[in-house]
């Protein structure tokens, strides 16, 4: 799959192809047997059972890495982080920052926008127990290379969600363009660094995050209070606009400012 990534120059037309894509047998038997079995919550749903697409502007300033698409989730609905309760905590945290226009995020129809941020994985297929193999994220590599490369004139900050996901994307980084130092970054919730541009024409910040999985937010090893902090940090250095109030607050009790 790596020509059908490299041959698109729009973001857009990158989203389209990836839905296509079946170079991973044992990920493409499990989505699809997983739309056919269903959860018995969601038995009368028709699900999405194909590659999940990243979600967001084209121009987004910040990006979000996770690992893979839930089964009943993204699987489900078609759209990163849809549908399950890791979404539920990540798109809250979102719209308390003025970054997305819903605080819950349950279909891809339901009018969802993210302002200035983009989310992606580095494996686009729902896979068993929610782990991809070493050779399942290397092959899919090349759609998340294509779609940094597309998003970098304007990208200048990634959020990570997770080990895997940052173990996935350093390589992916090299591969679109950017200089990761050795040894490389290690990962660590609340670390950041600095990744230079191979061009020398700038460069993206790296932030890590404890992913949003129901083990983390359901034990409290991630409070909502600690990923809003990661991401008010990534927005602000993006140069996005974010919200200052907590929900507490209300709708009307907001405070909007501008970061860099």
């Amino acid at each position: 799959m790596s020509e059908a990534a490299g041959s698109v120059h729009r973001l857009d037309d990158l989203d389209a192809a990836l839905v296509h894509c079946r170079a991973c047998p044992r990920l493409v038997e499990w989505r699809e047997e997983v739309a056919r079995t269903r959860r018995a919550a969601f038995r009368d749903q028709q699900y999405w059972g194909r590659a999940v697409p990243g979600f967001g502007p084209a121009d987004a300033r910040l990006a979000i890495v996770g690992l893979a698409p839930a089964a009943h989730g993204a699987n489900r609905t078609g759209r990163m982080f849809t549908g399950d309760r890791s979404g539920d905590v990540l798109f809250a945290a979102l719209h308390e920052l003025g970054l997305s226009s819903q605080a819950e995020s349950n279909s891809a129809q339901d009018g969802m926008r993210l302002f200035g941020v983009r989310m992606t994985a580095p494996v686009h297929c729902a896979p068993p127990d929610n782990k991809p193999s070493t050779a399942e994220r290397d092959t899919c590599s090349a759609w998340l290379t294509r779609e940094l490369q597309l998003l970098r004139p304007d990208l200048r900050a990634i959020v990570v969600l997770g080990r895997f996901g940052w173990q996935a994307l350093l390589p992916v980084l090299t591969d679109a363009g950017w200089l990761v130092p050795r040894p490389r970054p290690a990962f660590g919730h609340g670390v950041e660094y600095e990744i230079a541009s191979a061009a020398g024409n700038g460069s993206i910040r790296l932030f890590g995050s404890y992913h949003v999985s129901q083990q983390n937010t359901f034990t409290g090893r991630l409070t909502p209070a600690m990923l809003k902090d990661v991401l008010g940090r990534a927005a602000g250095y993006a140069g996005l606009v974010v919200q200052t109030r907590s929900r507490l607050d209300g709708d009307g009790g907001g405070i909007s400012r501008a970061v860099r």
